[in-house]
C-alpha cells in the first residue's frame, strides 16, 4: 500500500440489536378466551350450553390459571343471568299471550338473547387481549 491512499478501517460486526422474543400465544389467556366463547354453544343448539360451556372451561383449568377462575366465575354469571332472562321472558310472554302483551316479551327474550351474544364475544377478545371484562347486568351468583 502506498501512503497516499486513505486506509479504511475492517469492517466490524454490529451485534444483534436486544429485541424481546415474539410474543406467542399466552396459554392463560386462551383458556380466559374459551370461557367466554364456549358459551356460543348455546346458540348452536346445545341445551343449556351457554351454561355448560364456561362451567367446563372454568373447572378445567381454574386452579392452574388465577385469571381462568376470574374470567370463568364472570362468564358463568353472566350465561346464567341471561338464561334467566331468556326463559323467564319466554315463560312470561306464554302465559301473558292472551292479554296480547305476550309479544312483547317474546321480542325481549330475543333482544337478551342477541346481547348476550355480542356481549359474549367482545368479552371473549377482550380476554384475548389479557384485560378483564366486567359483564354488564350480570348477578354474582358464583363467587
Amino acid at each position: 500500500m502506498s501512503e497516499n491512499q486513505p486506509q479504511t478501517p475492517p469492517p466490524t460486526i454490529q451485534p444483534p440489536s436486544a429485541q424481546p422474543p415474539p410474543a406467542g400465544p399466552h396459554p392463560d389467556r386462551i383458556w380466559c378466551m374459551l370461557c367466554h366463547l364456549s358459551a356460543l354453544a348455546g346458540f348452536i343448539g346445545v341445551p343449556f350450553g351457554n351454561i355448560i360451556g364456561p362451567l367446563i372451561f372454568w373447572q378445567i383449568k381454574k386452579n392452574e390459571y388465577p385469571s381462568v377462575d376470574v374470567h370463568g366465575k364472570a362468564a358463568l354469571n353472566f350465561q346464567i343471568t341471561v338464561t334467566i332472562g331468556v326463559y323467564g321472558s319466554i315463560i312470561l310472554g306464554f302465559l301473558t299471550l292472551f292479554i296480547c302483551v305476550g309479544y312483547l316479551l317474546f321480542i325481549a327474550a330475543f333482544v337478551i338473547g342477541l346481547v348476550g351474544l355480542i356481549l359474549s364475544i367482545i368479552a371473549g377478545i377482550k380476554a384475548n387481549n389479557g384485560e378483564e371484562y366486567k359483564y354488564p347486568f350480570s348477578m354474582d351468583l358464583i363467587k
